[in-house]
């Protein structure tokens, strides 16, 4: 596992250890960012589920003005640490040592009205806790009509067929669909009102 581009380019990057953490290949983080391209630069990245950091830190290396980490896992928190340092990429970061649910409030203080941000989530499969917290973000007016949110789930994921019905009751639609062998990206947004 690697940076793949940007500033900190080629750094290997180290993940927690036990079978809680996924860590999404570099094949695939390369084809998410390449989606991402023109999203990233001059937001601000919010990696909830945060894991090792690498999509975070990835996003870091491609220009996001900041990048906060959430992960409540003690060794998950010290292998951000460790990654980030390895990049020398620690000034713009902030970590967020809590449960995703409960980091909203820190979240609200760390995003800035002035930029964009990108939610990216990637959650234990088949808990339901992104649409928990997509439905906290939504009720509590942080996704604006310039922010992206992009989940990670597995193709098997229970759930997934209600989500575009969970969507649109929270003001929100999939704009983009990527599917890949087990899993997916999918690309929300907040529905524009029409003209």
């Amino acid at each position: 596992m690697r940076v793949i581009a940007g500033t900190a380019r080629s750094v290997p990057l180290h993940a927690p250890k036990g079978t809680d953490v996924r860590p999404t290949t570099d094949k695939i983080k390369e084809t998410l960012f390449n989606m991402l391209q023109y999203d990233v630069p001059g937001a601000v990245f919010v990696d909830c589920f945060a894991g090792s950091g690498a999509i975070g830190i990835e996003a870091l290396s491609r220009g996001a003005e900041k990048a906060v980490f959430v992960d409540h896992n003690r060794d998950a928190v010290a292998c951000i640490e460790e990654n980030l340092k390895r990049c020398h990429l620690e000034e713009n970061a902030q970590i967020l040592k809590m449960e995703s649910a409960a980091s909203l409030p820190s979240i609200r203080r760390a995003i800035s009205d002035d930029l964009d941000t990108v939610y990216f989530m990637d959650p234990p499969y088949d808990k339901g806790l992104e649409l928990t917290l997509i439905r906290m973000l939504t009720d509590n007016a942080m996704i604006r009509p310039g922010d992206l949110l992009v989940l990670e789930t597995s193709l098997e994921e229970e759930g997934i067929r209600e989500l575009p019905d969970f969507l649109k009751n929270c003001g929100l639609e999939i704009t983009k669909d990527k599917r890949y062998k087990n899993q997916r990206h999918v690309f929300i947004r907040k529905v524009r009102p029409e003209a």
